[in-house]
Formats: structure tokens, C-alpha cells, sequence
């Protein structure tokens, strides 16, 4: 090899998965901007997404919380269970007060908002590469704030919910039924019945008219 060859870089390989094309086709078009990242599989589900790192041997993952049949909660701890080492991080259009806290629980070494630009996806996936925990400076105090009182001051009523609770009423939102909801999340009509009224207790309404004006307006949060 003469002095003047270069041995190529090894690129890393990111791993997509958001149920919705046109998310997943931006982040290809943000990655494909860095010489050294590169899409190496797409996944719009929970089952897809497993398959996929055991396919494709991502260096990283990239997951939306909002998935179908399975919520980025729930992908998250099962590939923690099944990758420890493989970096996650998870994305969201929910806010970071609610979820942030929720996803590094859950195994996950970053949060980052979808109304974050790209510079900071690419921050972010190089902050976790490096073995750091990726979060925005507002989600860093808001979860110091919630150590520090031990979640007694919590601002949102929703941080009462458990990961399940929260999921049950995001679909509510969606407007799906508790039919709809049971079979998505491979439940039991009785068990989503059971969360419903644990939500209502949870957040003090009356009614499940209630809880349903309640969850569409968080999903257009």
C-alpha cells in the first residue's frame, strides 16, 4: 500500500424505525449529509424493528416513540433485553417534561424532539456514539427538577400515568376504540377496560367523555 493510500472509513450504520414513510425518508436524506453514517434498514413496527438489528447489525438506532401495535417504550426495552450494548436513540413529537424521564428508563442513552433540527439529530447520534446520554438542556433540568423533589412538584397530571397508562391514552387520542386498543397491543378488552378507568382516577376525571377530550387534545399537543 503506497504512503499516500487511505484506508477507508468505516461508516456507521443507523437503523430507522417510524411508522411513517416520509419521517423515515427525511432522516435517510439527513444522514446521507455525513460521510461517515449511513442508513442501513428501515422498520415501521416493533417486529420489524427486532428483525432489522438482527439483519442489518446496526451501530445505532433511531425510534419513534409513536409506533403501530407497540409504543418506542416498549421497542426500547426490548432491545435492551436482547442488545444491551446497541444504542437507542428515541425520538417524539410528544414533549420532552413527559417523556424524556420515560425513555432513558426504559434503556434508551438519548431523547431528542422531531421539531429539532437536523444539526442536532446528527449532535445527538454522535453524543450517544461517543457514550454519552443525549438530552436537550430544558429535558436535562426538568429531569434534575424531578430528582431533586422526587417527582412530588410534577407539572403534568400525565406523569402519574405508568408507561402502559400513558399508552392506552395516547391510542384513546388517536380514537381508537377499547377494542381497537386491546388488539394493537395484543391485550385484553378487560385489561385496556382496567387501564381506562386507572387513567380517569389518575387524572381526576368523571367521565370517559372526559378522558377521551382529554387525550385528543394531548395528541394535538
Amino acid at each position: 500500500m503506497g504512503v499516500s493510500e487511505k484506508v477507508p472509513r468505516k461508516k456507521i450504520r443507523v437503523l430507522v424505525v417510524d411508522d411513517h414513510p416520509i419521517v423515515r425518508q427525511g432522516i435517510k436524506g439527513v444522514l446521507e449529509q455525513q460521510v461517515d453514517l449511513v442508513l442501513c434498514g428501515e422498520a415501521e413496527d416493533a417486529g420489524a424493528a427486532l428483525k432489522a438489528i438482527n439483519t442489518s447489525r446496526p451501530d445505532i438506532v433511531i425510534l419513534d416513540i409513536s409506533l403501530r401495535g407497540s409504543d418506542g417504550l416498549d421497542v426500547t426495552k426490548s432491545i435492551r433485553a436482547s442488545n444491551p450494548k446497541l444504542p437507542v436513540l428515541v425520538m417524539s413529537m410528544h414533549s420532552e417534561s413527559l417523556y424524556a424521564g420515560r425513555a432513558l428508563r426504559a434503556g434508551a442513552n438519548g431523547y431528542i424532539m422531531k421539531t429539532e433540527v437536523a444539526a442536532n439529530l446528527i449532535q445527538a447520534v454522535r453524543q450517544i456514539l461517543a457514550g454519552d446520554i443525549y438530552l436537550s438542556e430544558s429535558a436535562r433540568q426538568i429531569i434534575l427538577l424531578e430528582v431533586q423533589d422526587g417527582g412530588a412538584g410534577a407539572a403534568s397530571p400525565l406523569k402519574r400515568l405508568s408507561d402502559r397508562e400513558l399508552e392506552v391514552f395516547r391510542l384513546i387520542g388517536a380514537g381508537r376504540s377499547t377494542q381497537a386498543i386491546a388488539d394493537e397491543l395484543h391485550l385484553s378488552v378487560k385489561t385496556i377496560e382496567t387501564h381506562r378507568t386507572h387513567v380517569k382516577e389518575k387524572l381526576g376525571l368523571k367521565t370517559a367523555a372526559d378522558v377521551l377530550r382529554y387525550a385528543v387534545q394531548f395528541g394535538e399537543s
